[in-house]
């Protein structure tokens, strides 16, 4: 029974050290740029229903003030207060995407054509996982931001339809919970400098 599991792990090791090291690098760039977007989505859809939600609730913008011709000063500031808001945050979780863009296009950057004969080298293997594992990285840590970021939208936009005083309080909040992405962009790019082909 211990021969079969033997067998069985060096199959999959096989397997594994069987597959291009061009796959591993496309599958990393995909997961970059593919689960970032995911992550911006998420934190937009998160932020955007709260933000509705918010608009619909406050005191301070009702309904008739918004279908009268003659807007009062104050109502017109509430509107352009709330649209700051929606802004503010749609730009936080839309750089999550942005970021993923950029750190694709770094990773696409690094891939170099390699003869046959140097394909399986454990150079080029090394290049194609430090790509795949730089991809990763930085698509989950900008998942984990984008949803923090649409999660503490969503919340400062409850509260801000409340107590428009909160608002400074959980942008900087905000500002630190965005600040995750770029922190995985910095270890993604640090990752992908591992990625040096073999010279033909």
């Amino acid at each position: 029974m211990d021969s079969t599991m033997v067998t069985s792990s060096s199959s999959w090791g096989q397997a594994l050290l069987r597959i291009s090291p061009y796959t591993f690098s496309a599958i990393g760039i995909a997961i970059s740029i593919g689960v970032s977007v995911l992550g911006a989505a998420w934190g937009i859809y998160i932020t955007g229903s709260s933000l509705i939600g918010a608009a619909i609730k406050a005191p301070r913008i009702t309904s008739k003030n918004l279908i009268r011709c003659y807007l009062s000063p104050l109502t017109v500031f509430a509107v352009i207060k709330l649209w700051a808001v929606a802004a503010t945050f749609v730009i936080f979780c839309e750089a999550v995407a942005i970021y993923g863009v950029i750190v694709a296009i770094i990773l696409q950057t690094k891939l170099d054509s390699v003869p046959k004969s140097k394909m399986y080298d454990p150079e080029s293997m090394r290049a194609g996982y430090a790509i795949f594992a730089s991809g990763i990285i930085v698509g989950f840590a900008n998942l984990v931001c984008g949803l923090c970021v649409g999660i503490i939208g969503s919340s400062c936009a409850l509260s801000d339809a409340q107590n428009s005083t909160l608002f400074v309080k959980i942008l900087v909040i905000e500002i630190f919970g965005s600040a995750l992405g770029l922190f995985g962009v910095i270890v993604g790019i640090i990752m992908s400098a591992q990625a040096t082909w073999p010279t033909k």
